[in-house]
């Protein structure tokens, strides 16, 4: 099985090279990597140029004009372009632990989709290294974090808990930390486009996932990853994005109106070293 990283960010390369090089010592390489750069400047494209040169895996950049806070619009077109049958979704602002892909093919299941969590790291450090563009060990990051339980690896018991951890909660999720299959994000025309601004895409998508018959896993002793600290984005537009999301589940929804479907590979500009 192949897999497909998707990153997405925006105008923080700071943040970015830490995640690349997190990205680049993984036990477990992606087979390709996809930024999903939702308008950032040319500071973003200058960095992954270098990147390249310290990689073999092939690196798409896509990249589309900035018009505001638009994640379902660049995720959705970094799924299109992504050549593997497997998805693993970051965000750009996460150092990976360095089995954060395996964990998440090991626990890559037929008619499931996946969730994790993160580990927050607070400011002073994040700022740290930010500034030092190195990577501390496992063991650093786990005790400058604010809620460490998330930074514990533990493989025997990631699969059993899967099915049942957050059960009760069967829509939380964080699109920072997620994984599905390509062909069922195909079939729920992928993220909702009427969302924007921040929030509620990634549990909109859940819903409509659900909704088709395929269940989330939560990866929970797995998939770890730390947040690097930054304030939090606008929520101007949460109430209508939580609309929209509660009409998904009133109606129960599979199939959203504007998403995927609504671009061409000929239209998304990308840069490929590949």
């Amino acid at each position: 099985m192949k897999a497909s990283l998707i990153i997405s960010t925006y105008n923080w390369t700071e943040a970015l090279n830490l995640c690349l090089q997190s990205v680049i010592q993984q036990s477990r390489l992606p087979d390709e990597i996809i930024i999903a750069d939702d308008g950032s400047d040319n500071n973003t494209r200058e960095l992954l140029k270098n990147f390249q040169s310290k990689t073999k895996i092939p690196l798409k950049h896509v990249w589309h004009p900035d018009q505001g806070f638009q994640l379902s619009v660049i995720r959705n077109k970094a799924i299109l372009v992504a050549a593997h049958e497997y998805i693993i979704q970051i965000d750009g602002d996460l150092i990976l632990h360095a089995d954060f892909v395996k964990d998440h093919l090991v626990l890559a299941t037929k008619g499931k989709f996946v969730s994790g969590s993160r580990l927050l790291l607070p400011p002073n450090f994040t700022t740290k290294l930010l500034h030092q563009q190195k990577i501390p060990s496992n063991q650093t990051l786990l005790l400058a974090g604010d809620n460490r339980l998330n930074g514990i690896r533990i493989p025997f018991l990631t699969k059993h808990l899967s099915p049942i951890y957050k059960k009760n909660k069967p829509f939380y999720v964080k699109g920072c930390n997620m994984a599905f299959w390509r062909d069922d994000l195909f079939i729920v025309n992928g993220y909702n486009e009427k969302i924007s601004g921040w929030g509620k895409e990634d549990s909109e998508l859940a819903i409509r996932l659900i909704n088709y018959g395929v269940n989330r896993l939560f990866i929970k002793f797995g998939g770890i990853c730390y947040h690097l600290f930054h304030r939090e984005a606008s929520r101007n537009r949460e109430g209508l994005n939580d609309s929209i999301l509660n009409e998904t589940l009133r109606t129960h929804k599979v199939r959203c109106e504007k998403g995927i479907d609504s671009h061409s590979l000929d239209e998304i500009i990308v840069f490929s070293n590949s």
